[in-house]
This record gives C-alpha cells, sequence and structure tokens, in this order.
C-alpha cells in the first residue's frame, strides 16, 4: 500500500508551497542513494520525489487531495480515461469530457524519473551520481527568447562540433534541463520587457488614461500568441489586475495552462490647463 505524500513528506494538507519544498528538500538530501547507502534509501528517494512531483504541482495536488492515489492510477476506473502506451513504452492517460478537471489533459500514468526531478531542483547531479548510473552525459546550455521558451521552437545547437537540431517543449522555464538521449541541454531564458512569469501564469502591465479609467474603453494588449482588445470598465481603479483563464504557460510535462494577468495602471496627469481643470472640479471627483 502506497504511503500518504503528506506523511512521507513530514507536511500537514495546509503547507504552504515553500513548506513543501523545503520538506522535499531536507528529505530528498538524507534519502540520495549517491548519499545514504542503506538497503530501502532508494526507494524512499522515489517515494519521496512522487509525492513531491504531487503536492508541489496545483492541479497534480488538487487531484490527490479529492482522490488520493487512485488519481494517477491508469488501473483505476471512475474518471473517464483512456491510458496508451507510445512506442517507446512509456504509457500515458487522458481523460476526455468526463474529466473532473475542467477537461484539461493530466498524465495520470507514472511519475517523472526521480533523479531528474532532483537535479531540477538542485541545479545538477548529486555526488557524480548521473556518471555512477551509466555513461557520463554531457550537459550543454542554450539561451532562448522569452517567446520561444513559451511557445516552444526549434533550434540548431552545437554538439561536440556536429550541428544538431532539437525542439524545445513548450513551457520550458529558466534553469530547467532538457533531456535528450546522448546529452542535456541547461535552458537559459533572456528575461521580456514585457511579459513577466511566475510559474505558468504570466504578467503584463498597461497603462490607460484616467479618462479611459473613468469612463471605460478598448485597449490592445500583447499576448503570448497576438494582440487582444480587452474592454476596461467604467470606473477602473488603478492597478486593477483583469484575469484571462487558461490563456497563460502551457506547463512543459502537459498539465493545463496558466493564466494570463494584465495590470491596468492609470496615469494621472502632471500638468492641466486651466480649462482642464475647470472641467475635473466641474465634475466634483
Amino acid at each position: 500500500m502506497k504511503k500518504d505524500f503528506y506523511e512521507l513528506l513530514g507536511v500537514s494538507k495546509n503547507a504552504s508551497k515553500d513548506e513543501i519544498k523545503s520538506a522535499y528538500r531536507k528529505s530528498a538530501l538524507k534519502f540520495h542513494p549517491d548519499k545514504n547507502k542503506a538497503p530501502d534509501a532508494e526507494e524512499k528517494f522515489k517515494e519521496i520525489n512522487e509525492a513531491y512531483e504531487v503536492l508541489s504541482n496545483d492541479q497534480k495536488k488538487s487531484a490527490y487531495d479529492q482522490y488520493g492515489h487512485a488519481a494517477f492510477d491508469p488501473s483505476s476506473g471512475g474518471f473517464g480515461g483512456r491510458t496508451y502506451t507510445q512506442q517507446d513504452g512509456t504509457r500515458f492517460t487522458y481523460t476526455q469530457s468526463g474529466n473532473p478537471f475542467s477537461g484539461a489533459d493530466f498524465d495520470f500514468g507514472g511519475f517523472s524519473n526521480p533523479f531528474d526531478i532532483f537535479e531540477q531542483f538542485f541545479g545538477g547531479s548529486f555526488g557524480g551520481g548521473q556518471q555512477s548510473r551509466g555513461k557520463r552525459i554531457e550537459t550543454y546550455k542554450i539561451s532562448l527568447s522569452f517567446l520561444d521558451a513559451v511557445n516552444g521552437c526549434e533550434k540548431d545547437v552545437l554538439i561536440d562540433g556536429h550541428k544538431k537540431s532539437v525542439k524545445i517543449p513548450a513551457g520550458v522555464d529558466d534553469g530547467q534541463k532538457i533531456r535528450f538521449s546522448d546529452f542535456v541541454l541547461y535552458v537559459d531564458v533572456l528575461p521580456d520587457k514585457v511579459f513577466k512569469r511566475d510559474g505558468n501564469d504570466v504578467y503584463i502591465s498597461v497603462n490607460i488614461s484616467l479618462t479611459q479609467a473613468i469612463f471605460g474603453d478598448t485597449v490592445e494588449v500583447p499576448t503570448l500568441k497576438d494582440s487582444l482588445k480587452v474592454r476596461i470598465k467604467p470606473g477602473t481603479q488603478p492597478n486593477t489586475l483583469v484575469r484571462l483563464k487558461n490563456q497563460g504557460i502551457k506547463d512543459v510535462n502537459g498539465y493545463g495552462h496558466g493564466d494570463f494577468y494584465i495590470r491596468l495602471f492609470v496615469e494621472i496627469p502632471t500638468k492641466l490647463n486651466s480649462r482642464q481643470k475647470d472641467l475635473l472640479k466641474q465634475l466634483d471627483l
């Protein structure tokens, strides 16, 4: 019987993301098989990483809180899902209209490699373990623009003096590693002047005039794909946040999308002529 994920990390169900992250860090370092030589260390290490993979992801955590381990067991029914096997033997499951999680695609068919999770978290292998588990895999660095990382792209990289074309999955984030068959790419995402990323959510700032805030208007704003016309409601207050649900970044592991937030800054005029001042006074604002 699988152990409770909260108990494995030693946190409560109300634990914050920072508490979950801190608990994972402590436990993963303790049971990493390159450091802990106990016979059951590797198994505990895998369990800890499964727990962290679920509890650190809002959608997976929600599924686990509602259905427990059954949410990630392809053999358990009741989710309207179908399990498929890819050519490489990897199993995955997706759900159709009966999905209790709003129709998003969820990978209920297994977990990531625990050593990959550890290396992404700590920024590298531990104690040379990557080499001890097989031949050494070289790591190379690739720099991507914000939009290339968000939308995915195809890039040419130089590996051992040879040019290779690689596909970058949509949603990859700064500092993550992409593992290919014979090498690893460390991703360096360049900052963007317009878009700011927080997890899979995106934030932009848009300036509107005082009259637009008072009377309302329609403004054109950039999004991750193209531009979009957004309606400004009459009486909009400074720093109003407009949320576009599921219009953010696609999760790199396929767990839905984040949200897109537009923060509206109202520009207060610093210089007014006499007529403008009189008009504002007449409005009695």
